[in-house]
């Protein structure tokens, strides 16, 4: 099964405990240090839309873009009737990134460039966002750091809630620095019926350093580096780090 087909419908329930609106105030604070004023904001990677409804509630106006249908199809329910512009989705992979205009500001959140397992496409999509980020505007992304994936070897995870069951066991093959998660999905049906789903996903651990010079190679400057919603330098043995980059000149 293609990666959240069976978990789109209930991927919200499964991370209600991520923090959204922390990590929203966070990427603001960060998006108010840029050289232009945001008004435009992509959300690349958006998932099932949570970051897009807060933003679009905040008074932005929302780029969202995804690569599952199935996520795309919650996001779009989840905007449906919010204050503001409503935000346009746009079904399209990362690194074949296409917009109709530019962004003074774009997002990717939730360490989703982890699952470019291809550097060259994790390049590749650098490139695109330097196209269609202004002159002067800001890119800001998280990431999981190669401490916590390479921690997540051999661990076997469970999350219950009382209509889902979710079992999940983590690989860590320090060759190809990719961390693959292998999900069980349990999902109640009519009465004591339930149904059954398997998915697994791929994460690459990528180095601070080998970021920063993809990151240079597409067009930005003024790269810097924060710990965990933290305006202070990662720490040692840090899990997540957010990026912050300004989008330089042609």
């Amino acid at each position: 099964m293609s990666s959240y087909e069976a978990l789109a419908g209930h991927y919200d329930e499964l991370t209600e405990d991520v923090a959204y609106t922390r990590r929203a105030d966070f990427i603001e604070k960060l998006m108010n240090r840029s050289r232009i004023p945001v008004k435009t904001v992509l959300d690349l990677a958006c998932g099932t839309g949570t970051m897009t409804a807060i933003f679009t509630c905040r008074g932005y106006e929302l780029i969202a873009v995804d690569g599952s249908e199935d996520m795309l199809a919650v996001a779009r329910e989840k905007a449906a009737g919010l204050p503001g512009e409503p935000p346009v989705f746009i079904h399209q992979d990362m690194p074949k990134l296409d917009l109709y205009g530019t962004v003074e500001a774009a997002i990717c959140c939730l360490d989703s460039l982890n699952y470019l397992t291809s550097p060259r496409d994790l390049r590749r999509t650098l490139g695109r966002l330097r196209l269609f980020i202004q002159p002067g505007g800001v890119l800001i992304f998280d990431i999981n750091t190669p401490y916590k994936l390479q921690g997540l070897d051999g661990q076997v995870f469970l999350d219950e809630r009382e209509d889902v069951y979710c079992v999940w066991r983590t690989e860590f093959e320090k060759r190809s620095r990719i961390c693959t998660y292998y999900m069980d999905l349990f999902t109640r049906e009519q009465g004591d019926t339930w149904q059954r789903s398997f998915e697994y996903h791929r994460q690459r651990a990528y180095e601070v350093e080998e970021l920063r010079e993809y990151l240079e190679e597409a067009g930005f400057t003024k790269i810097r580096t924060f710990g965990d919603c933290r305006m202070g330098a990662p720490r040692e043995n840090e899990e997540r780090i957010y990026f912050c980059a300004n989008r330089g000149k042609d």
